[in-house]
């Protein structure tokens, strides 16, 4: 007899409709799957039967041939174990014949019968929906991350034999209730506040700027002066994840398998931290697979190179691309995806390889070779799409004592979302929503000077030596500080603050 299920498989960030055939026919007792199954496909053999011998079934005594349909596209994943397992129960007749070839089931069985979650539920259960699917069965442990998706009634199930009782009408499965985003938004918690924070008012005024406007950051100073704690307090000042930027990014976190089990949609935008010892296939993207890597894990959000020099050069020099794009493909042999990874690149370092270059506090110890050879590890073009640079010094412990309160995330976050708004409303013909990502011909419509404003901009850019993509972001980092004081037009005070964001990279690199 033939059975017929529908099931999911994924490329890239999207799922393709895999139909899972079953056919019973007489013979030596087999079970055999074809249709490109890779290894974790295969065996689901032995999971299936054992799943279904402990749920209280008759695994059949004949030879039966799984077919997964299309059967030219590579099928990965323990996530067809569900639908196999139905298609065997009705091919051997211990479930009734019925099309369920308009229920997506997904699942990956324990040999006790229990549903295990499975990696990317959220962008199969996207893809199904756009394509008209309005019924999903899938674990318990996935039915948060799909509780956003309307128009499709949701199942969770706790195990194959749950399963089989629904589909038999017996005990039905109660449809989950389906939540609103803004639900989720509003339960959403900033994790390290700025409150916290002491002194440091500079480089808290940097921090402001760059997150209304998305612009990439590079903190110097000393060790122990708070660069770490800065760049985590940015994801609580970011305005929160719009609905279509959170399912954008919790499918790439659902491929990646990095979503926590029970979780929902992702509120808060990503924080990814890297160590320096990342290779070029962890950072860009790679493996066997083609998985994604940390600049698409942080899409939406913050990508934070601590220590920037110990990363390896060639990681560094293959963050230029993305950070260009916003996209970055991902090729293998048998593998290509392409990934979106639209960050905020926010990067620390020492002044030099002990640390205390320029320090008040401390005397440095290295040599000028040493501190030339340490600094050249950061190359210029690199250095040319960071926006802003600034020097962060310690804090001495009677201003940390002596200090009242520091303003929290929540004030600061206002006035970015302010600014924002004025930045969505403005490009919202445009395709872009931040002045991070403005190109040369918007800047000339979008970024209108005083002629005070492009004299001091003209001037700095001959006496520092500033490249034309530099001279390009101080436009766009000038925007922004104008954007913050509510101005139409960019002020000489607005060049004078986006220009002092620049000065680094001739004290050091220079």
């Amino acid at each position: 007899m033939l059975a017929r299920t529908l099931s999911y498989g994924l490329s890239g960030v999207s799922g393709f409709a895999v139909m899972v055939e079953v056919f019973a026919a007489n013979g030596m007792p087999a079970l055999e799957i074809i249709g490109l199954p890779d290894a974790s496909v295969k065996e689901s053999r032995d999971r299936v039967s054992a799943a279904i011998v402990n749920s209280g079934f008759a695994m059949p005594i004949s030879r039966l041939t799984v077919n997964l349909a299309p059967a030219d596209t590579k099928k990965e994943g323990p996530a067809f174990d569900l639908p196999i397992a139905v298609s065997i129960l009705m091919a051997s007749n211990q479930l009734e014949p019925m099309d369920l070839t308009r229920t997506l089931l997904l699942g990956e069985l324990s040999l006790d019968g229990t549903l295990q979650p499975v990696r990317g539920a959220l962008p199969m259960v996207i893809s199904a929906s756009e394509q008209g699917i309005e019924e999903v069965i899938l674990p318990s442990g996935n039915a948060e991350e799909v509780a956003c998706i309307q128009g499709i009634r949701v199942y969770p199930a706790k195990n194959l034999r749950n399963v089989i009782q629904h589909l038999k009408g017996k005990e039905t499965i109660p449809a989950q209730v389906q939540r609103s985003y803004q639900e989720i938004v509003q339960s959403s918690r900033c994790v390290v506040d700025l409150a916290q924070v002491q002194g440091q008012l500079g480089a808290r005024r940097a921090l402001e700027v760059a997150a209304a406007g998305g612009h990439n950051m590079l903190m110097i100073g000393v060790p122990g002066s708070g660069k770490t704690m800065l760049a985590r307090c940015l994801p609580g000042i970011l305005p929160p994840l719009t609905f279509e930027e959170a399912l954008e990014t919790t499918r790439i976190h659902s491929i990646a398998g990095k979503l926590t089990p029970g979780s929902g949609l992702m509120a808060t935008r990503p924080f990814c931290a890297p160590h320096h010892s990342a290779s070029v296939a962890s950072l860009i993207g790679g493996g066997s697979a083609a998985r994604p890597g940390e600049v698409s894990m942080a899409h939406n959000g913050v990508l934070f190179l601590d220590e920037l020099p110990e990363f390896n050069r060639n990681a560094l020099e293959a963050l230029r691309q993305p950070l260009e794009d916003g996209v970055v493909s991902v090729t293998r042999v048998h593998h290509q995806a392409q990934y979106q990874s639209s960050f905020m690149l926010i990067a620390s370092m020492n002044p030099c390889p002990c640390g205390f270059f320029g320090s008040k506090q401390k005397q440095c110890r290295c040599s000028k070779n040493e501190i030339r050879r340490y600094l050249d590890r950061v190359s210029g073009p690199l250095l040319d799409r960071i926006d802003i640079q600034i020097e962060v010094d310690a804090v001495p412990v009677k201003e940390i004592n002596a200090g009242g309160a520091a303003e929290s995330s929540a004030d600061v976050a206002k006035r970015v979302r302010r600014a924002r708004e004025i930045q969505q409303q403005r490009y919202r013909l445009d395709g872009i929503h931040c002045n991070a990502q403005l190109d040369a011909r918007l800047s000339k419509r979008y970024c209108p000077m005083t002629n005070e404003a492009t004299s001091i901009l003209h001037m700095a850019v001959d006496r520092m030596g500033m490249s034309m993509r530099a001279y390009g972001r101080v436009i766009k980092v000038a925007r922004t500080i104008a954007d913050l004081a509510g101005a139409e037009l960019i002020r000489t005070e607005h060049v004078a603050e986006a220009i002092q964001y620049r000065e680094l990279d001739g004290k050091y690199w220079r």
